[in-house]
């Protein structure tokens, strides 16, 4: 990996199968290294977009699910320029849920995976995407309190887990079985990180 090359990496997956854990191990291991490393969880709650994306989630708000990616792609572009700005100053960008997740999520609910990709290309399209694939009953039993109405649904998981499976047999994925040890799983990944010199 050369010093000065920009990096936009994205981890995707169900809830609970070890994208945020994954992402920080990632970060922990290149900052060692003495890389400037961007950490971006989406959605973004913090802007006015995502704060409204966690109302709906909590039940507070009732969009339908063309309106709810609509929001969640929104959060996205929000960050775009940063996006930008930091892959082109030499940074690694890792995203915890990116592009993908309006795909797998849109399609699970019926919406067409045509549009959901189409409405994203403008933003920053990621050089390596990981899945970290677990099985929804594992989801389920990795969380068993405040589960939000997607994480309850495990039919509705089941057929996202089938649109991550079949985005994951494109170029520039790398399918991991999450039901591993995170350390395992953290050694997959800096293998594939350090490979893209």
């Amino acid at each position: 990996m050369k010093a000065d090359s920009g990096l936009l990496v994205a981890f995707e997956g169900l809830d609970q199968s070890g994208k945020q854990t994954q992402s920080e191990l990632l970060r922990d291991w290149l900052t060692s290294a003495g890389r400037a490393v961007r950490l971006l969880s989406f959605p973004d709650y913090e802007t006015v977009i995502g704060a409204e994306i966690g109302r709906a989630l909590r039940g507070e708000r009732d969009y339908n699910a063309d309106v709810m990616q609509l929001l969640y792609v929104a959060n996205r572009y929000e960050w775009k320029d940063q996006i930008l700005r930091a892959r082109e100053a030499g940074a690694i960008i890792v995203c915890d849920r990116y592009l993908a997740s309006s795909i797998a999520y849109g399609e699970a609910q019926g919406l067409d995976g045509g549009w959901l990709t189409e409405m994203q290309k403008y933003l920053p399209q990621p050089d390596v995407t990981f899945l970290l694939d677990i099985a929804p009953e594992v989801a389920a039993r990795r969380k068993t309190v405040d589960r939000d109405k997607y994480e309850r649904d495990l039919a509705l998981l089941a057929r996202v887990r089938e649109s991550y499976l079949r985005q994951a047999s494109r170029a520039g994925w790398v399918r991991l079985d999450a039901a591993r040890e995170p350390t395992a799983i953290g050694a997959d990944v800096r293998s594939v990180i350090e490979k893209r010199k």
